[in-house]
Formats: structure tokens, C-alpha cells, sequence
């Protein structure tokens, strides 16, 4: 209520840039829309420190090694074959600033790491959400029947923090009139470098933003500005407080952590099994494990996370509306998701991350998984997908029948 009464009077200073009563007044919004954290970072990298000022080269040379897999957004150049992403400038010339929103979604539920029901596959923790609200009037009723499963309606990430980042945006614009743009893992941008600018956190050596109150379950939304920074000096960058742990780099199935904060996308488990198109590659399959959408092992393992887990500091923002836990996402059944046909699948995911992967993909990653499961209750689907139509499937469930066969030798 402060924050809103201070807004009906015109914020000194704010045409020659960010003042503290500006920076305080769209705080104060940030918290209020279900952000755990902020910061706001200078677009310039010259005015960064220490690591993050090397972060454009970084991702430069990231992208001329092929670690980018087959995401060729990631690739894109301007006229001059600047690639969008090395430099915010580059690709929206007017940034000044960066407003920087984390979202936490950590949760008690159990990790992926963590013993869990025979059979059951693994969906990224982050595609858990769903909202108990109602479906807007705006949405057919087949829309909204497809949505909705047992009282719950999915949500995506994407769309839930974009709508949170416009009512700051909104702030922003009706305190200081700017140029400004909202993204969610959307835009030209390298997000993990402005939050750590911003002072939400340091990167860590799984390559993910670590606050050492939330740990790295934190999901980034950023909005670009046209208002400069005021101070001159570097801003204060957070502590690596990574020190000699190395236990994310060590768990990694596919090695896809080649060094501490260097990550080879092409091998990581969540590339595979989201961006990934066509067949994956044979040496990459057993390492995947039960994982058929996204992969949280290198952050279940890191103690700034375990430690929450274990009672000492349980995260709560996750619980707010459109990002409430879906529990039947939890440890899925592997039967359950092979036994979608697209009218369930899209009664289950419409609207959610894995609606972008889609049913084919899906069910490929379930193939390869029940393959590591090593649980001959699989054969019959498993040989039912070797017989059909789709070419990648039936190739994928072949080899799951291997594998199942040679385990079943082994035991």
C-alpha cells in the first residue's frame, strides 16, 4: 500500500536513471507479484567484475565448440555474424538495464535421487505446475477440458512468470515512462549472467544460479530497460560459494558437466529428452536412466539444495497459485505415460512445458526408460512401439528390448 500511495507522486531523479526510491518502489512489486528475489543489472558488460564480465566470451567460444546441441536459436547472428546472444547490445541496441526476478520452485517433494517406486519415470521438477483456479472464460470449453486434469488446470513456467513480470513492467512503466521488454527464457539474452550481475546469486559449477538462502531451484524472468544505472562503479558480485565440491560435476550420468561451469548441452540428460529431435544417440541411453522429461540430478545433489530436503529451510513460494505441485507428475508411472493417446496426453500437458516436446518425443524417452528399468513387465509395449509406424519409437523400443533382454542374462 506504501509503494502504491508513493506512486500518485512523480519519483525524483528517475529520467537521469535507477534511484534508490525507484529501485525500492518496483522491489516492493516484485515481491508482491510471488518473486523471491531481485536485482537489476547494468546491460553493459564492461560493468561487470570477475567472471561475469568474461561470461560473452565464454558463451561465444561455448557455441563454436558445438555444445549447443541442435538449438539453433542459440546460434543466431546479426548482419555482421555477431551471434545475438554474446553481447545484450548487440541484439536490442537501447538496453540500459536489466530488472532481474527469480522465482523459486523448490518444493519437499522427493528428489529424483531419491528411492522411488519400480516402474516410476522422472518429469523435471520444474513442470510440475499446475492451478486450482478456473479456466478463463476467454478458453473454449474443449480448451479447457483438454487443461484440466483431476481439478487441475496446467500451467507453464513461461507463461506464469511472464504474467507476473508485466504487473512489475507496469509498475516500472507508470513511476519512470522507458522503453522495456518482458522475457522468459525467450529473448537474445543470457539470462544467468544478469542475475548474477544483479546480485541474485552466483553461478554455479552445474552451470545454475545458486542463492545460498533458496539454492538453485530458481526459475529467471528479466526485463530489459532503457534506464541507465546511476553508480559508476562495478556493481558487487555474490561470493562463489561452491568451493572444492564437485558433486554435481560427479554425478552427472551422461558427463555432460565437462568442468566446472561448462556444460556440453549436446550430452545433457534435459536436452535429450526435451530439445532433442529424431533418435538419440545409443551411448547417451542407458546413462538416462528413468528421466523422460528434464533432468534435476546435478541440482539434487548439490547441499544447497539437499539441505532444504532435509528440514532445515523448506521453500514455500512454490505454492502459489498456477505453481501448485501436480502430484501425479511426481515419480510417474512409466505404464501410465506409454498408455497416453494423444486426446490424454494432451487432457494432461495442454499448456504445460511438455506440451512444446509433444506425445512422440514423450513416449520415445518412456521407450529408453523402461530399456533401463530392466522390468520384462515392459516387453508387450515395448514390442507393440517396435512394430508401429513412427521409425524413431519403434527403434527406441527395440533397443529397450535389448537392454531388458541383456539384464535379464545378467541376473
Amino acid at each position: 500500500m506504501e509503494a502504491e500511495l508513493r506512486l500518485r507522486e512523480p519519483i525524483a531523479s528517475i529520467h537521469s536513471g535507477w534511484s534508490p526510491e525507484l529501485e525500492g518502489v518496483v522491489r516492493t512489486k516484485a515481491v508482491e507479484a510471488g518473486f523471491s528475489l531481485f536485482g537489476i543489472a547494468s546491460a553493459d558488460s564492461s560493468s561487470a567484475s570477475g567472471d561475469a564480465a568474461r561470461e560473452d566470451d565464454r558463451f561465444a567460444l561455448w557455441i563454436e565448440q558445438g555444445r549447443a546441441g541442435e538449438m539453433e536459436y542459440l546460434k543466431r547472428r546479426d548482419a555482421n555474424g555477431t551471434l545475438l546472444r554474446s553481447e545484450l547490445r548487440v541484439a536490442i541496441p537501447w538496453a540500459r538495464s536489466i530488472i532481474v526476478c527469480a522465482f523459486n520452485y523448490g518444493s519437499p517433494e522427493p528428489a529424483s535421487i531419491e528411492q522411488a517406486p519400480a516402474g516410476a519415470g522422472w518429469i523435471g521438477r520444474y513442470a510440475w505446475s499446475g492451478s486450482r483456479r478456473e479456466a478463463t472464460v476467454s478458453e473454449s470449453e474443449e480448451l479447457q477440458a483438454a487443461r484440466q486434469s483431476e481439478g487441475f488446470l496446467a500451467t507453464d513456467y513461461h507463461d506464469e512468470l511472464l504474467g507476473r513480470l508485466k504487473l512489475v513492467e507496469a509498475t516500472l512503466l507508470g513511476a519512470a515512462p522507458c522503453q522495456t521488454r518482458c522475457y522468459v527464457d525467450t529473448g537474445p539474452i543470457v539470462e544467468r549472467e544478469f542475475a548474477a550481475r544483479a546480485g541474485i546469486g552466483w553461478i554455479g559449477k552445474n552451470t545454475c544460479v545458486l542463492n545460498q538462502e533458496l539454492g538453485s531451484w530458481l526459475l529467471l524472468g528479466v526485463i530489459v530497460t532503457s534506464l541507465p544505472m546511476l553508480r559508476t562503479d562495478p556493481l558487487e558480485i555474490v561470493p562463489d560459494r561452491c568451493g572444492s565440491c564437485t558433486r554435481c560435476i560427479d554425478a552427472c550420468p551422461t558427463d555432460a558437466l565437462v568442468a566446472p561451469r561448462q556444460m556440453d548441452a549436446s550430452r545433457c540428460i534435459a536436452y535429450l529428452t526435451i530439445e532433442k529431435k529424431g533418435a538419440i544417440d545409443p551411448e547417451c541411453r542407458e546413462a538416462m536412466g528413468r528421466q523422460v522429461f528434464g533432468c534435476d540430478i546435478c541440482q539434487d545433489v548439490c547441499p544447497w539444495n539437499t539441505r532444504h530436503r532435509n528440514g532445515k529451510r523448506l521453500p514455500s513460494q512454490a505454492v502459489i497459485s498456477g505453481m501448485e505441485v501436480r502430484q501425479e507428475l511426481v515419480n510417474p508411472p512409466l505404464e501410465w505415460l506409454a498408455a497416453m493417446d494423444s486426446r490424454e496426453f494432451k487432457r494432461w500437458f495442454k499448456g504445460s512445458p511438455l506440451e512444446r516436446t509433444g506425445k512422440k518425443r514423450l513416449h520415445r524417452n518412456v521407450a529408453i526408460a523402461m530399456g533401463n528399468s530392466g522390468q520384462p513387465e515392459f516387453l508387450a509395449r515395448l514390442r507393440e512401439w517396435a512394430a508401429g509406424e513412427d521409425l524413431v519409437l519403434a527403434e527406441a523400443a527395440e533397443w529397450a528390448i535389448g537392454r531388458i533382454g541383456s539384464a535379464s542374462i545378467g541376473s
